[in-house]
């Protein structure tokens, strides 16, 4: 035992002399302090030897542990000292710095766009009730429509019992968000209302189960279709391309009447590729490939819109033989994707700095 405790401590020390930097203290330390370490290993023999070599082996292992904490703790002191002193003639580490999200950017163009139209901003809940996300739309529990809606449902606490009860869920769209303002304001209105919304979709390169949405709505007087058309292309060629052309398909909406979505011409080659034959175009008098992003179709989706129903607005108090309304909706990350040719809208969300930093 004397042997050894003495070839410990020469060994120790002759190391401590070398060491400069923290990470070789800490090695030391492990090394010499750890659980696997060769002091640590004489302790454990310390059972084995009779009871005053024991009380006396005890009490020199437990000075050299002292000793040699007590040396690392000073070595660290040093070397702490040491390199607080700053070379003030050094180069910096660049500093990394953040940005906007791409679908942050997006939304706030397009806000400021309808801003500028005299719409404003609010933002509504991303916990609804029922009779809001659904029910006051226009979409009753019978609806069909309500089956690509009905999902992410919430055990929240309510006072209502029984068959009264009240039920909360994520937001399925931004609409609600409507039924809030015309409740709580009177006409005339022009509301844009961005945020998250949650639908029951499987991820895939077209689908998330959560993205973001546009709700744009105004309600006056003298309202009709052809206002909502002026404020759809002038969003188009404010955001898209002052040569961008519209066109507007009969949809179905249970929240709108009449209902339709519209299309921009393809912003890659302008709506050329509805000039097609033979799987080809003629473009400026070339034969060139269908084009990638609207597929030869010449037309690319970007929202759904329409009047407002009646049952709607009479849900809001609000009179319909006096006052109409238009209402549109868009999602961001649908835009976003049609602005910067991006085909897959996972990537959004992957925090792939490689892919955010482009933008």
């Amino acid at each position: 035992m004397e042997e050894k405790l003495k070839n410990l401590e020469e060994e120790f020390n002759a190391e401590y002399q070398r060491v400069v930097t923290f990470k070789e203290v800490e090695c030391l330390k492990v090394k010499y302090l750890g659980r696997k370490s060769q002091l640590n290993r004489l302790f454990t023999q310390l059972p084995t030897l009779a009871g005053e070599e024991r009380g006396m082996w005890g009490r020199r292992l437990n000075s050299l542990k002292v000793k040699i904490t007590s040396l690392l703790e000073e070595k660290l002191k040093r070397i702490d000292h040491k390199e607080q002193r700053v070379d003030l003639t050094f180069p910096s580490t660049p500093l990394q710095r953040g940005r906007c999200h791409i679908l942050s950017t997006v939304n706030e163009k397009i806000c400021s766009i309808f801003e500028n139209l005299g719409f404003v901003v609010i933002e509504g809940k991303e916990v609804e009730d029922e009779w809001h996300n659904f029910a006051a739309l226009n979409i009753p529990l019978e609806h069909p429509s309500r089956d690509v809606f009905d999902t992410f449902y919430l055990d929240l606490e309510t006072h209502n019992k029984g068959k009264n009860r009240t039920r909360h869920l994520l937001r399925s769209h931004t609409s609600p968000s409507q039924i809030r303002v015309m409740r709580q304001r009177r006409p005339p209105l022009a509301v844009i209302s961005p945020g998250r919304v949650y639908r029951p979709d499987e991820v895939d390169a077209s689908h998330s189960f959560m993205f973001h949405q546009i709700e744009g709505f105004a309600v006056g007087e003298d309202i009709n279709f052809s206002h909502l058309k002026g404020v759809l292309l002038y969003f188009a060629r404010s955001f898209f391309s002052p040569d961008v052309h519209l066109r507007f398909r009969p949809h179905f909406f249970p929240f709108t009447e009449p209902s339709a979505e519209v299309d921009i011409s393809c912003i890659i080659c302008r709506g050329h590729s509805r000039k097609k034959s033979d799987n080809k175009l003629k473009v400026s008098g070339q034969q060139q490939r269908k084009c990638s992003v609207c597929k030869g179709k010449g037309w690319l989706e970007i929202l759904g819109c329409g009047m407002i129903h009646p049952k709607v607005l009479a849900m809001c108090g609000i009179d319909f033989s006096k006052y109409r309304g238009f209402a549109f909706g868009m999602g961001v990350d649908r835009i976003a994707m049609l602005k910067y040719g991006i085909d897959d809208i996972r990537l959004f969300y992957e925090n792939d700095t490689r892919f955010l930093e482009q933008f």
